[in-house]
């Protein structure tokens, strides 16, 4: 990078810092370091403001990585702030990367540190030139919304311009109607001048000449009529120009006011007329008529100037609406122009790192140029040295010397290349080979997965039938849940390989009493044993007390993946397992007389996918995944695993555990209160939003004569447990909506804590299974749920 950078350290450890600042002057950074240790020190630093990039350990004595982080991004929002650590849990690596972390570096892989800070820095740089662009941004926006604010303005003036012309229109309507007032007093006074006709002769010749000229006039009303109706079409067309279409209106406006002036001018006119034709009385009428029929044109015009006036606005709206689509685009400009400084600023430190290179490669054809002036040196020095024979033959010698230990060193490193050529070599066949393991993975997948569901999926179909008796009913169930059972294995056994191979598995130690543990086992593999007529038998030496510090669920694990590898391998016969003690360790054993494997495959079959050779195993079921499974766990517990068999006599595994003495105090037994009545009906809440899981529990609850009650989500079980004291078991899904089974277990277990709850949930890990069970629950069931063990519970908790 071109210029300097300041790095501020926060580690408790002075090796680990000087690893660390190591690695940072190997990546060829030009920068500034600052350490401290303590909390102060940090603190002051950070106030001083000289830094560019923080690091920090995660864990310190006396000081925690989050506090840091948040100190940090209170002072400076957007630094770059990078977790240096020897170790971070994934789920603590998450909360920190969620909290404002750039990034995180462990302690033995810190070769990513330096392109780790550079793309810190980097992404830094691309944020502050975002947020300058969004400034520029903004302000443009302030600038276009002003601009808006102007338009509406000028709006508004042609709105109330147009309000003015209307107020104008509704007074001329007035006037027309003023106009049809006097029209009707003039139809009463020419009906008091009727009687007042003396020479009806010469009055009929008047009222003929006198009609002509009322027709007359009336073509020239008619005449003025289409006249206004012309200059209203003009106004319609005069609409497209804004300033030039009020002028008109205003124009127009006065000249209907002067068409009504001399429209009253014709009546007046008419009126004298009339006076002085008498018999013409009824044909006067008439015309009235019409002068009607022609006032309420004038108010239908008027409705339509009213109508234009509409338009006008709603033109006036358009053109608001196209002022904001005018803003948008501008915006959108604004952002490609905003993208386009980023583009730019990116290439500028592209051409920035090109010029680097060129620097870089200038700096090493000065040093060529160097070595070359060098050479002519030497030469020089040579030609001089030939003067002196003696000095010339003792350098010989010593060059001779120094190419006997140039070819020795040439030597070593052959070997060393033909070296890790082989270890090359051996990685690809192992590359090779794991390959070709994926290979058969997938392939033993899709057979061991599409096995189970088509007994699944063809019994259940078979289900349907109408000709099904209840035998044959009872028959496919069995084999639908005997196939869902393999299903659920296989899917578990995928899992666990994969945990294990990724290094997620979590090792949860306590005090275990093996006996315990073999009982179980003995009580559960009991029933599988005696269907297939084979004797399992538990061999303990007498030692029911002995107890070792490990994980119990994993220990529980690998013997039932023995035992079951046992019973799938022996048709007849017999199993022992047991354990003993064989000094720091706790030896296991795991014995069967079944068909044996080959001394060739002792190793291969705890690989992953290995079977012993298919032509023996092809009539037995399973993924190969069991072995694999068991040694992973068994070398997580500290111990190793083997096996010794021979063939068609049957195999034997042996494991060994850390055996150190555990001093814990035996449990007592809570002594049960004679006195207890039981009541005549238990009641038990279930807390299920999904309808198919509550109606497969309410199934198998229903012949036990219990009471049920429903809530869909955890908020609803809170609501039901106080509105029902005498509820005796809550069975409570993890997952619901709007409260989850966690958080209301821990509000239920404050309104009632012995109330006992069993949570049921679809993870399976006992990682899982331990967190839920801290966080309140008294018992755990992984769903697909099975009846015997829930059964179990519901007796143990409903005495």
């Amino acid at each position: 990078m071109n210029k300097t950078i300041r790095i501020l350290h926060l580690e408790d450890s002075e090796k680990d810092s000087e690893l660390i600042l190591s690695a940072i002057e190997s990546g060829g950074i030009s920068f500034e370091y600052f350490l401290t240790d303590t909390e102060s020190a940090y603190i002051k630093k950070l106030e001083e403001g000289i830094i560019d990039i923080i690091l920090s350990d995660f864990s310190l004595p006396e000081y925690d990585g989050y506090e840091a982080l948040r100190l940090a991004k209170e002072h400076y929002p957007t630094l770059p702030f990078i977790f240096v650590s020897g170790k971070i849990e994934e789920d603590a690596a998450i909360k920190a990367m969620v909290n404002g972390a750039t990034d995180y570096v462990f302690k033995n892989k810190l070769e990513r540190l330096v392109p780790a800070i550079n793309r810190a820095l980097r992404e830094f740089e691309l944020e502050s030139g975002r947020k300058m662009a969004d400034i520029k941004l903004d302000e443009k926006r302030v600038q276009i919304e002003l601009q808006n604010e102007k338009y509406i303005l000028i709006n508004k003036e042609l709105a109330f311009q147009n309000d003015e012309k209307e107020k104008r229109a509704d007074e001329l309507i007035i006037a027309n109607q003023e106009l049809q007032i006097q029209d009707k007093e003039k139809k009463m006074r020419a009906a008091e001048l009727i009687i007042a006709d003396k020479e009806l002769g010469f009055q009929q010749i008047e009222k003929d000449k006198r009609a002509s000229e009322l027709i007359i006039a009336n073509k020239e009303l008619v005449i003025q009529n289409k006249l206004k109706e012309k200059r209203a079409a003009e106004l319609i067309i005069a609409n497209k120009e804004l300033a030039f279409q009020n002028d008109e209106k205003e124009k127009r406006a006065a000249e209907l006011i002067i068409a009504n002036k001399e429209l009253a001018f014709q009546n007046d006119e008419k009126e004298k007329r009339a006076a002085e034709l008498i018999i013409a009385n009824k044909e006067l009428a008439f015309q009235n008529d019409e002068k009607e029929k022609r006032a309420a044109e004038l108010i239908i015009a008027n409705k339509e100037l009213h109508f234009q006036n509409k338009e006008k606005e709603k033109r006036a709206n358009e053109l608001i609406i196209a002022n904001k689509e005018l803003a948008f685009q501008n915006d959108e400009k604004e952002n490609r122009a905003a993208e386009l400084i980023i583009a730019n600023k990116e290439l500028h430190f592209q051409n920035k790192e090109k010029e680097k290179r060129a620097n870089e490669l200038i700096i090493a054809n000065k040093e060529l140029l160097f070595q070359n002036d060098e050479k002519e040196k030497r030469a020089n020095e040579l030609v001089i040295a030939n003067k002196e024979l003696q000095f010339q033959n003792e350098e010989k010698e010593k060059r001779a010397n120094e190419l006997v230990v140039a070819n020795k060193e040439l030597l070593f490193q052959n070997e060393e290349k033909e070296k890790r050529a082989a270890e090359l070599i051996i990685a690809k066949g192992k590359a090779e080979e794991s390959d070709k393991l994926k290979t058969a993975f997938l392939q033993n997948m899709s057979h061991e997965i599409r096995t189970p569901l088509n007994g699944i999926i063809g019994f259940s179909a078979l289900l349907n039938y109408d000709d099904v008796s209840r035998e044959e009913i009872k028959e496919y169930s069995a084999i639908i849940c005997q196939s869902g059972n393999r299903l659920i294995e296989i899917v578990n056994n995928v899992l666990d390989i994969s945990k294990i191979e990724t290094g997620q598995i979590v090792i949860v130690r306590k005090a275990i009493v093996i006996d315990e543990v073999c009982s179980d086992i003995l009580t559960f593999f009991t029933p599988i044993t005696k269907t297939k007529n084979i004797i399992l038998n538990y061999q303990n030496h007498g030692d029911k007390t002995k107890m070792i510090y490990s994980d119990d669920a994993k220990l529980h694990q690998i013997l039932t993946n023995l035992i079951n590898n046992a019973v799938k391998f022996t048709k007849s016969g017999s199993i022992d397992f047991g354990f003993e003690t064989k000094g720091n360790f706790i030896q296991f054993f795991v014995r069967d007389t079944g068909i044996g494997i080959p001394v060739e495959l002792h190793k291969k079959v705890f690989l992953r996918f290995i079977q012993v050779e298919q032509s023996m195993t092809k009539n037995y079921e399973g993924a190969g995944l069991g072995l694999a499974i068991s040694k992973g766990l068994v070398e997580l517990l500290g111990g190793k695993i083997w096996l010794e068999s021979e063939i068609d006599k049957g195999t034997t595994f042996y494991f060994t555990l850390p055996f150190e003495q555990v001093n814990v105090q035996p449990k007592t037994v809570d002594a049960i209160n004679d006195s207890h009545v039981k009541k005549s009906q238990s009641k038990i809440l279930i807390a299920e939003d999904d309808w198919t899981s509550y109606q497969y529990l309410s199934k198998m609850l229903s012949k036990s004569g219990i009471s049920i009650i429903r809530a869909e989500n955890g908020e609803q079980a809170v609501e039901f447990t106080k509105q029902n004291p005498d509820i005796d078991l809550i069975i409570m899904d993890i997952r619901m909506p709007i409260m989850n089974g966690i958080e209301a277990a821990k509000l239920i277990k404050l309104l009632r804590p012995n109330l006992p709850i069993i949570a049921q949930t679809a993870y399976a890990f006992s990682e899982e299974k331990t967190n839920i069970l801290s966080t309140g629950f008294d018992e755990y069931l992984s769903k697909p749920l099975q009846f015997f063990k829930l059964d179990e519970m519901i007796k143990k908790y409903l005495k």
